[in-house]
């Protein structure tokens, strides 16, 4: 059997009469009446009882109608869905993320992009850069919102697009204030950074930011005391909570509030840290060509 016939079958259930089914069928009643016994003799049972004034359904016919039904009901959904994934309003978008992007332009992103898409699964991992470009190359993530290397050495087989720029604050225990170790609760000068304690990325997963943070105390002609090393934004802002150091974070950090953290201007010029997007060249699921509209949008 195919669709044609179930199709046939159910216009002759739905009008029980061979000539008003073939009209809506637009077609002739002796190729109808043929795909109906054709069904028939492959079912190995009749659907229809036929008389010269009527036509009702058998037995079976009554029970495998709904079925049909259900059937076709599904067929003529599927061009509906083959429609929405062509253009992206239905499908799936893996993103990828570093944990500083959470404060600055990942929420608006994802907000906006769910409004307008809103039958797309949404798919969201958070990790460091280091291991999210691999995992794009690999087609693991459709894209990923990164921290780029300083001379932005990329993959060629990437493309990236800079999101946001954003100069970098001091998170600072705020008890250090009431206490007087920061003079100015305005700004972090630069002898109370170079004699602070220093709370920081590892380099190996995060060697850009690293760089901006050591290179901003190499300026400052001494060098960065660090003490303690964590890989998430949350874990750094809570140590700084604890009073064990101050950290150089992106402004945006400001959106995290901390009970124990106060956030200070540098003194001096302050280093500032790049976040971008970055996805495979080549062909790309609508649902991503979709979110690069919205990204270039901004």
């Amino acid at each position: 059997m195919d669709i044609r016939q179930l199709r046939h079958f159910a216009a002759v259930a739905d009008t029980l009469h061979f000539g008003r089914a073939a009209e809506r069928l637009g077609m002739t009643q002796p190729p109808l009446s043929q795909s109906i016994m054709g069904l028939e003799r492959e079912l190995g049972a009749p659907l229809f009882v036929r008389s010269k004034r009527s036509v009702r359904l058998t037995a079976l016919g009554e029970q495998w109608l709904p079925e049909v039904r259900a059937a076709l009901n599904g067929v003529d959904a599927l061009h509906a869905s083959a429609r929405r994934l062509r253009d992206g309003e239905a499908g799936r978008l893996s993103l990828s993320f570093v944990s500083t992007a959470d404060y600055s332009v990942l929420p608006s992103l994802v907000r906006r992009y769910a409004q307008a898409y809103p039958e797309v699964e949404i798919q969201l991992f958070e990790a460091t850069s280091d291991l999210q470009i691999p995992a794009v190359l690999a087609g693991e993530r459709h894209a990923g919102i990164i921290i780029p290397p300083a001379d932005r050495a990329l993959p060629p087989a990437l493309i990236y697009r800079r999101l946001l720029v954003e100069p970098l604050v001091a998170a600072v225990p705020a008890a250090w204030i009431d206490e007087g170790r920061i003079f100015s609760p305005e700004a972090l000068s630069t002898a109370e950074a170079l004699a602070s304690p220093l709370i920081l990325f590892p380099r190996q997963v995060a060697p850009a930011f690293h760089a901006r943070v050591t290179g901003y105390f190499t300026a400052l002609g001494g060098e960065a005391r660090i003490a303690q090393e964590a890989i998430q934004m949350q874990t750094i802002i809570s140590l700084v909570s604890s009073g064990l150091g101050v950290a150089l974070v992106p402004a945006s950090l400001r959106n995290l509030a901390r009970t124990g953290v106060r956030y200070l201007p540098l003194a001096g010029h302050a280093p500032e840290l790049e976040t971008g997007l970055v996805w495979r060249r080549g062909e790309a699921p609508a649902t991503l060509e979709n979110f690069l509209r919205l990204v270039e949008a901004d």
